[in-house]
């Protein structure tokens, strides 16, 4: 046994000491005197009152300004993210990059339920003539789920076979998602402020700028992962709350942990974890990833509901969550999340099985005959098919591009990715007649690289604060993260490109927020400590901010005199 301290307690481990010497601080235990209420479902933070009483609020109406800045606040950061995307959301009048898959393949998906095959020299024909371009009759054999092309094609359902119609969805999305977060990081980190600081990072994101304003389907499925790890956030507040009223309360009003109850009850109708599964069936309906993100939060939820019964004062917490949570877990999210899926290749099913429909859709009719699986129906036949297809394809996919990168260096940004270039003549599109020589013109994916870059040390904050202090917030930052970030490196062969990596942006800026967070200081610090890590804090937002206004023209195809350019290519590997 290790040996008694002087008080009579006994002395940590060697391994154990050792770890508190890089800040490790073991869980608290259910003591007598804390109130485990306020432990299963933490209060948001309250600003003090001398910053209520330096805009002249009297103390009955505090409450309520709290209330209506919880939603003002997301409200009015979200206005100027949906102002950043829309304006000029036309610009480039062009065909970029892999707009000339999505744009078409979303025209015909909402035309006819299914791709069809284009013509290779159509662009321009839609650029100049939008209406004069008729729908090609032959199917197109297309390598990613519908869903993304479904929401694609309702901005060019709406607005026309445009860039603005085919960019019109994206952009909505993109700006939806910065309210989310918004709202996402006010419930993971209890405050208004920081919450709105995750979503105003997101907004002055290059990346996701740049995704929001081009037709493709990374940031179609970033929002509807976004949106999936919302509602388990939802879930798990709701879970706990419904935890902490089954616990007694002694007779000075503190609830107390009881090990029956947190073992045995059962936590109900959690629909919530339901629309998990509906968001996470999307995004699988948009790209594949949306499968693996499935797995990892589905592993995320079933830990924090034995988090939860441990806090509540179960004795066996992971035994108790087997017994009751996994089986529910799993039921309302992976069943929920394929058949979702399914459903969104509805388009393709319901099409003609003669030749007439969806790419492959008449495959079973014409080979799969006396199959031993003949006794499913030949839409199930011929879909599996087509998926194994494709399946083929992706991990075959190894032919060089230039602007392929390596997974190693997205958080660094390594190699973005060129999506439109011109170099106007003197005098033309915006190059001044006075310049020396042809302009340049350029729609860089790139994320903001300051922002990025602190993202790299937040990442690392937030990996501490998880493995040593214990902190779930961290590790369901790092989850997302990784859920994003990690599966790609098992596909280092295959030819992937630094703009996939939208997909956890929102979660690096929810690291950085983290991180200025511990900036400002923690409660009771002095007004030196405070004010040293508000200075340290603003500054580090005001460069972003000012990193972001600076590549604005290159996010946007901006025409810019040459040497302005070249001076924004910081890395030889952006060019």
């Amino acid at each position: 046994m290790p040996p008694a301290t002087a008080g009579g307690e006994e002395e940590p481990p060697t391994w154990l000491r050792r770890l508190r010497g890089f800040g490790y601080a073991p869980a608290a235990g259910a003591s007598p005197r804390v109130d485990v209420r306020t432990r299963l479902v933490p209060p948001y933070t309250k600003p003090s009152r001398q910053l209520w009483m330096t805009f002249g609020l009297p103390p009955e109406v505090w409450g309520t300004w709290q209330r209506i800045t919880a939603w003002a606040g997301p409200l009015l950061v979200a206005l100027v993210a949906g102002v950043l995307r829309f304006v000029h959301l036309g610009s480039p009048k062009a065909v970029i990059f892999d707009e000339t898959y999505y744009a078409k393949d979303a025209w015909a998906t909402i035309k006819q339920g299914y791709e069809a095959n284009w013509p290779k020299d159509i662009d321009k024909s839609i650029l100049a003539n939008p209406d004069g371009v008729a729908l090609p009759v032959d199917p197109g054999y297309v390598v990613h789920p519908p869903v993304g092309k479904w929401v694609i094609g309702l901005g060019e359902w709406m607005f026309g076979l445009t860039p603005f119609g085919w960019r019109f969805m994206t952009a909505v999305l993109g700006t939806l998602s910065v309210l989310m977060l918004c709202r996402i990081g006010r419930r993971l980190f209890r405050s208004t402020f920081l919450g709105c600081l995750a979503g105003a990072l997101l907004a002055v994101d290059g990346l996701h700028l740049v995704m929001s304003r081009t037709a493709l389907l990374d940031l179609v499925l970033m929002f509807f992962v976004l949106a999936a790890f919302g509602a388990l956030l939802i879930d798990r507040d709701r879970a706990r709350a419904r935890l902490a009223d089954a616990l007694p309360v002694d007779e000075e009003g503190r609830t107390r942990p009881d090990a029956r109850i947190a073992e045995t009850l059962r936590l109900g109708w959690r629909p919530y974890r339901i629309l998990a599964g509906v968001c996470l069936g999307l995004a699988a309906g948009t790209k594949w990833n949306g499968f693996v993100v499935l797995a990892f939060f589905g592993i995320l939820t079933v830990l924090w509901d034995a988090a939860a019964r441990r806090t509540a004062g179960a004795g066996a917490p992971y035994a108790a969550m087997l017994r009751r949570d996994a089986l529910p877990a799993f039921v309302s999210t992976v069943p929920v999340a394929i058949v979702t899926y399914v459903a969104s290749w509805s388009g393709w099913i319901f099409s003609p099985d003669n030749g007439k429909g969806g790419y492959l859709r008449d495959w079973a009719a014409k080979n799969d005959q006396n199959s031993s699986l003949s006794f499913l129906p030949e839409w199930v036949r011929s879909l599996w098919h087509y998926e194994t297809e494709v399946y083929d394809f992706h991990v075959g996919l190894t032919s060089g591009h230039t602007y392929e990168s390596n997974p190693w260096s997205w958080l660094v940004l390594g190699r973005p990715v060129s999506y439109f270039y011109e170099s106007p003549e003197p005098g033309t599109d915006g190059c001044p007649a006075t310049a020396a020589g042809k302009c340049a013109r350029e729609v860089l994916a790139l994320g903001t690289p300051l922002l990025w870059w602190a993202g790299c040390f937040a990442l690392l904050y937030v990996l501490w604060r998880w493995f040593f202090r214990r902190d779930w917030r961290a590790g369901a930052i790092a989850c997302a993260l990784a859920a994003g970030l990690l599966p790609w490196f098992n596909y280092q062969e295959r030819t992937i490109f630094y703009f996939y990596a939208v997909v956890f942006v929102p979660y690096l800026c929810l690291a950085v927020a983290m991180m200025i967070g511990a900036l400002l200081g923690p409660a009771g610090s002095s007004e030196r400590r405070r004010a040293l890590g508000a200075i340290g804090a603003g500054v580090l937002v005001l460069l972003i901010v000012w990193n972001f206004i600076y590549f604005w023209p290159i996010y946007t195809g901006q025409t810019l005199p040459m040497d302005s350019w070249r001076g924004r290519m910081w890395l030889d590997t952006w060019v």
